[in-house]
């Protein structure tokens, strides 16, 4: 699978500590940054719809607005609530501007 990068948006439009959800195509994505890196998760809760990027983060864990859940953004592991973990992207900054590769999962980036 070759891997692809799509432009998301400029990397100021995230501030330290802030989420911001987005729809790609068919699917909503989040980005987090938190001491000065970008995350990226799928937006989405896996126990029922309510947008991840619209709770509220903490260091690198994020909890849904709705269910209490909390996901680590690093990872995707949902650390508290017993659902399914989110699946994590892949995340460049390359000239101010942040890149989501869809086919790479972050644990598996170099």
């Amino acid at each position: 699978m070759s891997e692809t990068w799509q432009h998301i948006c400029p990397a100021v439009k995230l501030g330290e500590g802030e989420s911001l959800g987005f729809k790609f195509g068919e699917q909503r994505l989040a980005l987090y940054r938190v001491d000065d890196q970008i995350f990226a998760t799928d937006d989405v809760c896996p126990h029922a719809f309510a947008l991840l990027s619209t709770g509220f983060l903490d260091g690198h864990v994020i909890e849904c607005p709705l269910h209490a859940g909390m996901f680590d953004v690093r990872t995707g592991k949902c650390t508290s609530g017993g659902y399914r973990d989110v699946r994590t992207f892949a995340v460049e900054v390359r000239e101010g501007e942040i890149y989501i590769n869809l086919e790479t999962r972050a644990a598996e980036q170099g």
